[in-house]
């Protein structure tokens, strides 16, 4: 596989970062202790390079027509400056990937694809795009994101945006995004800041230019007081997106799974007039129950020991292999075990008491409410 290296990769190196292997990007895995990360993360701020990620334009008079087809979210009743959270799915329903889709107009649109599946989430737009009036650009290979996340995010950002345009920031919602002056490099260039994020904190995700990135990337790190805002890498986000009970595509999501079972069934618009690619199947598996009266469901674990459920651990009732866990380790905010798991549907009620099979050995688990952490706002 070759490798990849986003435009702050020397910056990570300066930093002393661990790297590993991502969707065929090498990424920092930490950059000293991922654990003190993930509580600069809770606590103050933590700065990620997510330039992994994929982002594809769709212009067009029949872009909103299209993305209606392409995907399972009703895009066409988006409001500009808003943000969606989607899927991306075959025939069968299974899901290519989950993805955040920004309307910037009335016929331009961002798409943004997780990191592996960049390319196939492009091409798959660019196939589906056959019979309508739309141009699919991916933009991936010149396009940097950098996220700023945690409860002292919006503070730190403003120290680079000129006080007349502050309001932009601060008045910015969730899910939701808009072009954004931030002065960097002795320059001032208008970035687009959305209010989005995968770590269960308040938060902001930039695009911004390849070439411009490593400056915006110092300068985030300069404007932040000491002990306000550490780099964080891959393990920190990974802990920080389970406690917030967040999918990862490959984890949780997969195309051998669907919507309904992973939980995702509000993201399915059946409402919509138009037909989608996936939606017979997907129409399908709701009619059968799936995820709800037949099937697995994807549910989320409290461990009532100190030892961690991890990936493909067997859940079990009863000595009967009932599930598998998806996802899992130590809550570092929480301090007990969590894990998210798919489990035959009549073992997923809340409080269900269930094992997982920790290499040999049954450790008591008990199913709960999703998320496992809820930030105070």
């Amino acid at each position: 596989m070759t490798e990849n290296y986003t435009a702050l990769y020397e910056e990570h190196k300066k930093l002393g970062a661990s790297f590993t292997d991502f969707g065929g990007w090498q990424m920092p895995l930490k950059y000293s202790s991922e654990l003190a990360e993930h509580h600069a993360v809770r606590q103050s701020a933590g700065l990620f390079d997510l330039s992994h990620m994929g982002e594809v334009w769709v212009t067009g008079a029949e872009a909103a027509a299209f993305l209606d087809y392409a995907l399972a979210g009703k895009i066409s009743a988006m409001s500009v400056g808003k943000a969606k959270y989607s899927l991306i799915c075959q025939e069968d329903g299974g899901i290519i990937d989950d993805l955040i889709v920004y309307r910037r107009g009335d016929s331009t649109f961002l798409v943004v694809p997780n990191a592996g599946n960049a390319p196939v989430v492009a091409a798959a737009l660019v196939e589906r795009a056959a019979d309508f009036d739309v141009v699919v650009e991916d933009a991936s290979a010149e396009t940097s994101l950098i996220a700023v996340q945690g409860p002292k995010a919006e503070e730190i950002l403003l120290r680079l945006v000129p006080a007349e345009a502050h309001a932009l920031v601060t008045e910015l919602k969730y899910y939701a995004a808009v072009e954004v002056p931030f002065t960097f490099g002795g320059r001032t260039a208008e970035l687009l800041l959305a209010r989005t994020g995968y770590t269960g904190e308040d938060g902001f995700e930039i695009f911004v230019a390849n070439d411009a990135a490593a400056e915006l990337w110092q300068e985030i790190v300069a404007v932040a007081n000491d002990g306000e805002l550490v780099p964080a890498g891959l393990a920190s986000r990974d802990s920080l997106r389970l406690e917030a009970g967040m999918p990862l595509y490959g984890n949780e999501l997969s195309r051998n799974g669907n919507a309904y079972e992973a939980g995702l069934g509000p993201v399915v618009s059946l409402a919509k007039e138009s037909d989608f690619v996936g939606r017979a199947a997907l129409e399908a598996a709701k009619a059968a129950g799936a995820g709800d009266t037949s099937g697995r469901k994807l549910v989320g674990l409290k461990g009532l020991g100190r030892r961690a459920g991890r990936s493909h651990y067997p859940v079990m009732k009863d000595g009967v292999v009932v599930g598998e866990v998806t996802s899992g380790q130590p809550s570092p905010t929480l301090g007990y075990p969590v894990a998210l798991a798919y489990v035959d549907v009549e073992h997923a009620a809340l409080g269900t008491a269930l094992d997982v099979d920790l290499r040999g050995k049954a450790e008591p688990f008990e199913v709960i409410a999703l998320p496992f952490y809820k930030r105070v706002k």
